[in-house]
């Protein structure tokens, strides 16, 4: 393939992981009032926050009656994986000053993989521009469309949206739940959740979980290193 044919094929993939990522801001958007935020507020939280668990974490939070600080601190918990990404991104896409800072705002998970596995760096940036960007617009537009549609739709609780929020937040999760740890790990962190929620306010239970997820981190033992071959 020609330089320009693989360019088109990066863009081509790209956008085919934007639109199907970002159309799901319609759930946000509507799970977000029937969490008890009006239009303006849960817009706002896709432009400023713009990353799909912890804006689903957050209003779950606030939703189930937690205060905005259990449901921020929720929110940035689940948030810290994108500091990792941005270790790796950022001596691969090379932005420096503004560039650096308008970039971040389209740091998610799919904009990642989008461009960290290519073999130079200007396919890794058009990689991770076109998904970041195209899922940024979609996911914004769509929100606002899913959260004017919920607003219309009178008390959640009457049609039983006031359980879409867990539901979509398993939804973002599910796929993640690759290996066999990983999957034990959710189920112990379910567990202690669900024994946390009747003595612990609302909110509290989500961090006291994560907690399972840092000891299984610490605890569980690493690869051992292949031995480098002999000259």
């Amino acid at each position: 393939m020609s330089g320009e044919e693989v360019r088109r094929a990066v863009v081509r993939d790209s956008l085919g992981v934007a639109i199907a990522t970002g159309t799901y801001g319609l759930s946000f958007g509507a799970v977000g009032v029937a969490s008890g935020l009006d239009v303006a507020q849960t817009c706002a939280l896709s432009l400023v926050m713009f990353t799909g668990a912890s804006q689903f974490a957050l209003v779950g939070v606030l939703g189930s009656g937690g205060t905005p600080l259990a449901g921020a601190l929720t929110a940035l918990l689940l948030g810290t994986r994108n500091t990792l990404y941005g270790l790796r991104m950022a001596p691969l896409l090379g932005y420096r000053g503004w560039r650096r800072l308008a970039a971040a705002q389209v740091l998610i998970d799919e904009s990642t993989a989008m461009s960290v596995t290519r073999p130079d760096r200007s396919l890794a940036r058009t990689g991770f521009l076109t998904t970041g960007l195209t899922i940024f617009a979609l996911w914004n537009l769509t929100t606002l469309v899913g959260a004017v549609a919920g607003e219309q739709l009178g008390d959640p609780k009457d049609l039983g949206l006031d359980a879409a929020v867990g539901a979509a937040f398993l939804a973002l999760l599910w796929p993640r739940l690759s290996t066999p740890v990983l999957r034990v790990t959710a189920v112990l962190a379910a567990l202690v959740a669900a024994g946390a929620v009747t003595v612990t306010p609302a909110g509290v239970p989500v961090l006291v979980a994560a907690g399972v997820a840092v000891l299984v981190a610490a605890l569980a033992p690493r690869p051992a290193r292949q031995p480098e071959d002999a000259p």
